[in-house]
């Protein structure tokens, strides 16, 4: 697994190099966005570690122009501990969000949940009047628009799909998406659910298929004669 890490400190990157290499990983830096955005095309990593301050272009600017045109996994590395700038930083494409000064098992333990994907086991096919889902090849449609998602939107959604007209609590989609370390990050699900409603939902704010069930978890309405 490729890793790229994007930090204007010398020194965090070093530190990184140090912490990755051992463990497998191929590593290699920016330090900046501008930097990443070239880097991105030339190692085509499978992950990307991403500070969120950073001059020039910055870190949140950075997720969403990688997220314009890849959906390699993304952990964003900030001092920032508000949960406005985990939002923030969910809303622009990241997959996960950690808190600078953090410990090297916390780290290697979101690399491998960022990674981490579900066995490869799709429902069939999902056709609706307004909205095509073939899990197999990864394909979402909405009138004549073709969707792409980020592996954990499509892993989030394939999930709910499964277990359509079932309500999945927070806590056992955060940690069968992401991981048994997860379970307390329902910002997490709030913000990819949103990003998921405006992907597939005709009308996002009045949803038709992912639904919300106050204080317990989200439900994927499927009509009897798709079940």
């Amino acid at each position: 697994m490729r890793i790229l890490v994007v930090d204007d400190e010398p020194q965090i990157r070093r530190t990184l190099r140090a912490t990755l290499l051992p463990q497998g990983y191929v590593v290699s830096e920016a330090a900046s966005g501008e930097e990443a955005l070239e880097g991105l095309h030339k190692t085509k990593p499978d992950l990307i570690l991403l500070d969120l301050n950073m001059p020039g272009m910055g870190g949140l600017a950075t997720c969403r122009a990688i997220r314009d045109t890849s959906d390699v996994a993304i952990i964003v590395l900030t001092i920032r501990d508000a949960e406005r700038d985990k939002v923030d930083a969910l809303d622009a494409g990241a997959d996960d969000y950690i808190t600078k000064p953090f410990g090297t098992p916390e780290l290697l333990a979101r690399i491998r949940a960022a990674l981490r994907r579900l066995p490869d086991q799709p429902p069939p096919k999902i056709e609706l009047e307004d909205l095509q889902i073939d899990f197999a090849s990864r394909r979402i449609t909405t009138g004549s628009h073709e969707r792409r998602l980020t592996p954990k939107e499509y892993d989030l959604l394939r999930y709910l799909a499964a277990n359509a007209n079932q309500v999945i609590p927070h806590r056992k989609l955060l940690q069968t998406v992401w991981g048994p370390e997860y379970g307390d990050e329902v910002e997490y699900l709030r913000v990819f659910i949103n990003q998921l409603r405006k992907k597939i939902e005709k009308d996002p704010a009045n949803p038709k298929y992912l639904l919300t069930e106050p204080w317990v978890g989200y439900r994927f309405a499927l009509p009897a004669e798709n079940g």
